[in-house]
């Protein structure tokens, strides 16, 4: 498996890391700044460099890209390398809204070629392992995410919205949000509350945000997202789910069932430590790596796809909709 990868910050770094460990060949990278792209190739053994997607396209030889570049510029690169036969894995938020995340979509089902969104959450074994134990839960009624930088939060093109398209929410709160509808099942979401603002910086993107997101089921989800917030109630992707039957969590990860009749509470702990020594471990990229790697060679449509990430920027459309407006938005 030859694998490109666009971009030369932390993600892809860690996706470079990755790709490694999984027996890919580092074929290419791409980045409009030579000497950040020199170190990048020279630290990961590649051979190949250039300044546009395009360019690398032209020479060919390429299998899969890896996109973790700044927002604006996913939906024409992962458009461009679908329609060349490229298989892609693109970093979240998807693109910068839901209508550039279905143009991806549609690239991708005219081509034929695989592709997924990086949710790295749905690959951690403490998630795993809740979603498998929250079925003792009986029906869930609500949930808590957290999606929190605190006492810290990212500069550059991260902090401006022509680039980024959303600040603090769709850089975090997406983590949160996307935990969530994994836990739930995956229901399509029915209608988003929204109050979002911005108080710790000097920038045109929201550091602090809370969403309500109304699921098809009638389930609820609650989620805080925020930068430089003087505390969070947990690390990145902590939720907790309140089922009819219990309560469960991730990071503490553990699961209280209560007997309906005489409400005696019975604790099942996930025997994982917390606080982990790596809240995200090299080894959770690794385990994404391979399932998308596993997908594109068993022609398997990837879950987080398209579809998956497209559903995400719905949501986060609807919540600064939401938050401008002072109104509750549903999403047909």
């Amino acid at each position: 498996m030859k694998i490109a990868f666009a971009g030369t910050g932390y993600i892809n770094k860690v996706h470079a890391r990755a790709a490694q460990n999984c027996g890919a060949t580092l074929a290419a990278v791409v980045n409009h700044k030579a000497e950040t792209m020199k170190a990048f190739a020279k630290a990961f053994g590649i051979d190949r460099q250039y300044a546009s997607i395009e360019a690398m396209l032209a020479d060919g030889n390429v299998d899969a890209l890896v996109i973790g570049t700044p927002n604006y510029l996913h939906t024409p690169q992962a458009i461009a390398a679908l329609n060349a036969g490229v298989h892609v894995m693109v970093e979240k938020p998807m693109a910068m809204n839901a209508q550039e995340a279905e143009q991806i979509c549609d690239a991708a089902t005219q081509s034929g070629t695989t592709l997924m969104v990086a949710h790295c959450w749905r690959f951690d074994p403490e998630v795993l392992w809740l979603k498998e134990r929250s079925k003792e839960l009986g029906k869930i009624i609500r949930t808590k995410g957290i999606g929190v930088h605190a006492r810290w939060g990212p500069t550059g093109w991260f902090t401006q919205k022509q680039f980024a398209g959303g600040g603090a929410l769709a850089d975090m709160g997406i983590h949160a949000l996307d935990t969530a509808r994994f836990l739930l099942g995956d229901p399509q979401p029915v209608s988003v509350f929204a109050k979002i603002d911005t108080h710790y910086g000097d920038y045109d993107v929201d550091d602090t945000g809370v969403i309500v997101v109304t699921w098809e089921g009638g389930a609820t989800s609650y989620i805080e997202s925020g930068w430089w917030q003087p505390h969070a109630d947990g690390p990145e992707a902590a939720t907790q789910l309140y089922g009819r039957d219990g309560f469960g969590s991730l990071f503490p990860t553990q699961v209280t069932v209560v007997d309906c009749r005489t409400q005696k509470a019975n604790a099942i702990e996930s025997g994982f430590a917390f606080p982990r020594e790596q809240h995200c471990p090299q080894s959770l990229y690794d385990d994404q790596m391979r399932y998308f790697i596993e997908c594109i060679e068993k022609k398997r449509t990837p879950n987080p796809g398209g579809l998956e990430g497209l559903v995400n920027m719905k949501v986060v459309d609807a919540a600064y909709e939401s938050a401008r407006t002072g109104e509750v938005v549903r999403i047909g």
